[in-house]
């Protein structure tokens, strides 16, 4: 999708600041979700009582910094490990209509959260299990994605088993593997996890004060 750029918006329009091609279907889904999670936050704490204002600024837009890098082909399989209220993997369903995501969290009300809010915005690419990523068995994905879980090493061991050798599907520009979103210096995490990934600042993407020290990292198979 191609990125935009203009005044200080809040809301879906600093969604839609950034992407200029949602179609109505998900414009209304991204707009119900500032009072679903409302909703739900009172009865289940999934999004911290100061960010629950900053929705899309700090959940979701955060979350779709992963679809200003990486464009999934149709029929692309996704796993997000350790969702928690569906971040980012919620968002970037939306996002991406014709991809599969499968939500993993060890906490169980949080998927609760997860699937009603699906549920009522209508999605359909979507699907939760209760569990820890390393636990999954006889099942392979094209990419993984996480925000904030672990640390990196642990991250790259829990996926690398879980993704495919080779993209399941034609069109991936990028071969399978771990896309996460991360904070502050990274130098040692990253030489610790005997990685080399590609680290992306996310200024780059939305030049939004709340993004300094954040980071894409793209750790391929």
């Amino acid at each position: 999708m191609s990125v935009v750029h203009s005044s200080e918006p809040t809301g879906v329009n600093l969604i839609t600041k950034y992407f200029a091609d949602f179609n109505s279907t998900q414009l209304a889904q991204l707009e119900k979700l500032d009072a679903l999670y409302r909703e739900w936050n009172e009865k289940i704490n999934v999004i911290s009582r100061k960010d629950i204002d900053a929705l899309y600024e700090r959940h979701i837009l955060h979350s779709l910094s992963i679809a200003a890098v990486f464009s999934f082909a149709p029929g692309t399989q996704i796993i997000d490990i350790g969702t928690g209220g569906g971040f980012p993997g919620l968002p970037l369903a939306i996002f991406f209509p014709d991809v599969q995501f499968h939500l993993t969290d060890s906490i169980a009300k949080k998927l609760k959260v997860v699937d009603a809010v699906a549920t009522a915005i209508g999605l359909k690419n979507l699907t939760t299990q209760h569990t820890r990523s390393e636990e999954i068995k006889n099942r392979k994905f094209d990419y993984a994605v996480s925000r904030a879980v672990a640390p990196l090493k642990e991250l790259w061991k829990w996926s690398k088993p879980l993704l495919n050798n080779h993209s399941s599907v034609e069109g991936n520009e990028h071969v399978p593997g771990l896309i996460c979103l991360k904070g502050g210096d990274l130098t040692q995490e990253i030489q610790e996890s005997g990685t080399r990934p590609r680290q992306i600042e996310i200024t780059q993407l939305f030049p939004l004060p709340f993004f300094q020290e954040k980071y894409l990292l793209y750790v391929p198979r």
